[in-house]
């Protein structure tokens, strides 16, 4: 069911559903794309960064960043288009969180891991005695 919102962007009132913003930032959102598709399609752009794409096409570093982490622009075909990981901010091309971040993870999620299988060896050692007597 949908609900009414105020836009991020523009703090209009909108029916919020199938998207975040408001019908005319989305709008300004597409010919943003655009721009920017157009600015970096032309083969002597290919490798501009964030900012020169910025600032030959207007459109906010954020926006562009926000391409590139919905996939809407492809780092393999732009490799110096990139954005922040999620956990460090560290700037990446692909993924949510950077190489260091993810063995970060992954190494406390072995951690975890190890501990529960300590308190499973732990609790299976501990013996459990029963008497007749005792109802």
């Amino acid at each position: 069911m949908s609900e009414l919102a105020n836009c991020p962007r523009c703090n209009a009132i909108y029916v919020k559903g199938v998207r975040d913003i408001c019908e005319a930032c989305y709008r300004k959102e597409e010919d943003d794309y655009d721009l920017v598709y157009t600015y970096i399609r032309k083969k002597k752009n290919r490798t501009a960064g964030v900012e020169e794409v910025a600032n030959h096409t207007g459109v906010s570093e954020k926006t562009i960043r926000k391409f590139v982490k919905e996939g809407r622009l492809r780092s393999g075909m732009f490799p110096n288009l990139d954005y922040p990981c999620d956990r460090c901010g560290t700037m990446i091309n692909e993924g949510l969180i950077c190489g260091s971040c993810a063995n970060e993870i992954q190494a406390d999620l072995g951690k975890v891991e190890q501990e529960e299988k300590r308190k499973d060896r732990v609790r299976e050692s501990q013996n459990t005695y029963y008497t007749w007597g005792s109802k």
